[in-house]
């Protein structure tokens, strides 16, 4: 498979973001941990850009971790590839011994290579298996909640994860087809999403598809429970001086990262105190003015990076114990 189709997005922005933690000249080498390796592009060039750095490298993905294993050879024991999913981050420095960190990198969503193999069923412009989770030794597949989930539940699921207006209309199908045949492949469901749609619904957005495609994968995969307790935990893992950069691709995702990051660079001390003790300071300086989007040329070279947010913050202080 060829890795040079895959282009990270906001690459040069990611590695501003981080520079100033991973160039520090002090006597350790900084640590770097990109928590979502994929086909190894961003971690490829952290460990290119700061040449001092060492690299933990996090993925649920056994065939991404293989790839990314070959990419990032010629950097020898720089690099540390790990089969984890991102809210294990601690357990996983922990057992490195190397709790505190310089520096943590999020690109949340599914990665390119997912995507791009046909066998894996993320992707709704071919037909494959309906199976969508990025770890592929554990969990249900997405032809199993289609099959199995209670027709509220799945209502729940498109308009929470997939934004998706029309849930009721395609939930409606699905429950009276899946009664006749379980779903097993993709194609029949963009069919039958195609089918169930209004048709001035048909003529935004791209293809039908896409927003009942991102739901169950969300669900697949446990996306947002996991992401809640990653991002709080890469964050107390960073030093003082250490930053954390994380790039979203859905509305959902962004929120919440937005919430710890805000919450992290609050003041919380109760109202009325005329100086602020030590333990209500900011833990957190956010190190980005809202979101920061993608530029049109960016976007014109990988369209996958159209939807993405950017948020960074810098730990400026410990936690009080």
């Amino acid at each position: 498979m060829s890795q040079t189709r895959h282009v990270p997005v906001m690459l040069q922005r990611c590695l501003d973001l981080l520079a100033p933690a991973l160039e520090a000249t002090g006597s350790e080498a900084p640590v770097v941990v990109d928590c979502t390796l994929g086909l190894g592009g961003h971690s490829e060039a952290l460990l290119a850009a700061f040449p001092r750095a060492r690299l933990v490298a996090l993925d649920r993905d056994k065939e991404a971790l293989r790839l990314s294993g070959e990419r990032l050879a010629p950097y020898g024991d720089r690099a540390t590839l790990v089969h984890a999913v991102y809210d294990e981050l601690p357990e996983v420095l922990e057992r490195l011994g190397t709790p505190k960190v310089q520096g943590v990198l999020f690109d949340l969503g599914v990665s390119s290579m997912q995507l791009d193999e046909a066998g894996r069923g993320f992707a709704y412009a071919q037909d494959a298996p309906l199976d969508m989770r990025m770890d592929q030794s554990t969990g249900i597949a997405a032809a199993e909640v289609l099959n199995t989930y209670p027709p509220g539940e799945l209502v729940r699921i498109l308009r929470a994860y997939g934004e998706e207006k029309q849930a009721r209309r395609i939930v409606s199908a699905v429950v009276r087809e899946r009664e006749k045949e379980p779903f097993s492949n993709s194609a029949r469901l963009v069919e039958l999403i195609r089918d169930a749609l209004p048709q001035a619904a048909k003529r935004t957005g791209g293809n039908p598809a896409k927003r009942t495609f991102q739901a169950l994968r969300i669900e697949v995969n446990g996306e947002l429970g996991v992401l809640e307790r990653a991002v709080p935990a890469a964050v107390r893992s960073l030093a003082v001086g250490g930053r954390i950069a994380v790039l979203s691709y859905h509305s959902l995702e962004d929120r919440l990262v937005k919430q710890v990051l805000a919450a992290g660079a609050a003041n919380t001390a109760p109202p009325g105190l005329p100086v602020v003790p030590e333990r209500y300071q900011p833990r957190l300086k956010l190190l980005t003015r809202g979101a920061e989007l993608p530029t049109e040329e960016e976007v014109a070279e990988n369209r996958r990076a159209a939807p993405a947010r950017l948020r960074g913050a810098e730990r400026i202080r410990e936690d009080e114990r």
